[in-house]
């Protein structure tokens, strides 16, 4: 049976999106048996990695860039994959993993920026629906607090309330226990209500 080259979704063709993720890079090639499975991935849950990305980096660009990242690279290592219930939680792992590159390659950029203008570099600022929800200041509480977190465990927790994946598929994605996967989530949700209601009491 002949191979045939990614990209394998109506979603990606056309878009460019898919040349900017594999630029540089051999095309992926997969059999016609995977192009189903791969094709399924990306229509059940691409817009829930994009979505953690975003609420993970503060940035709609990235999120989009490194959700296909994220396909790119789950296409290349999708036999390494045994059974159906570990891969969401797979998926997750490596969009966490690519938010912790692009983070630190934002992170150099800026240290880069700062250092060509004398320190005179801006604050990037985040906006996100959850402002308009909340209200804005409720809203910069909710991320000043996010941002305090632990990266594995700020992931953790988005995984749990956002996107609702189970223990043991955050578990799965960030190579904890299931019982970490538990007390880690349980901590993140104290800190947050804890930052709330410290909000709601200064409000009165």
């Amino acid at each position: 049976m002949a191979p045939v080259i990614a990209p394998i979704s109506k979603d990606l063709e056309g878009t460019g999106s898919w040349g900017r993720v594999l630029r540089g890079a051999e095309p992926i090639v997969v059999t016609k048996d995977s192009q189903a499975v791969l094709a399924a991935l990306y229509t059940a849950h691409a817009k829930s990695i994009q979505r953690f990305l975003r609420d993970l980096l503060g940035d709609s660009t990235l999120a989009a860039d490194g959700m296909q990242e994220t396909f790119a690279r789950a296409f290349q290592r999708l036999e390494t994959v045994r059974t159906e219930e570990t891969k969401v939680g797979w998926l997750f792992g490596i969009a966490r993993n690519v938010s912790l590159e692009y983070m630190k390659a934002r992170r150099s950029a800026r240290q880069r920026f700062v250092e060509e203008n004398d320190g005179n570099a801006m604050p990037c600022k985040r906006h996100s629906p959850e402002a308009q929800l909340l209200g804005r200041e409720s809203a910069q509480i909710v991320a000043n607090a996010l941002a305090q977190l632990p990266e594995a465990r700020r992931a953790a927790l988005l995984m749990r309330m956002d996107h609702g994946l189970s223990y043991e598929e955050i578990a799965s994605a960030l190579g904890w226990s299931v019982a970490k996967a538990r007390v880690e989530v349980f901590r993140a949700r104290e800190i947050l209500r804890a930052a709330l209601d410290s909000y709601e009491g200064d409000s009165r």
